[in-house]
């Protein structure tokens, strides 16, 4: 009997070292990475007659007063979130399709036009 014995003792320990070693065992599962689609535009280019058409129109509709800032904003700068934005007139953007997505502000007498998507300052028009 004494061969059957160490038999199933070497079964039972080779189980249980199993059982062992599938408990150590470690899955590592990673969520997915967000991926984030950035959309960068061309410089917003308009012809001189559609620049005056932005400018004269959107100066003498004059629904917004305009807006004296120490910060002198530039094509590419981020406009900060408190900045109030206003939407295109239709006259403007019926003649200049262009700019129909864009939002403007008027800053020192000029026209800043901004992508309202990412607060970034598209063009600028002055007279």
């Amino acid at each position: 009997m004494k061969p059957y014995f160490r038999h199933a003792a070497f079964a039972l320990a080779f189980i249980a070292g199993a059982g062992t070693a599938s408990a150590q065992t470690t899955v590592i599962t990673r969520e997915p990475v967000e991926t984030r689609t950035v959309i960068t535009r061309e410089p917003l280019a308009l012809t001189p007659a559609q620049r005056t058409t932005v400018y004269r129109t959107i100066v003498r509709e004059r629904t917004v007063a305009p807006a004296r800032a120490t910060i002198e904003y530039r094509v590419g700068m981020r406009v900060p979130e408190t900045v109030q934005l206003y939407s295109v007139p239709d006259p403007v953007a019926v003649e200049v399709p262009a700019i129909r997505a864009y939002k403007y502000m008027v800053v020192n007498d000029r026209v800043v036009l901004v992508d309202p998507a990412t607060s970034e300052v598209v063009g600028e028009v002055a007279e």
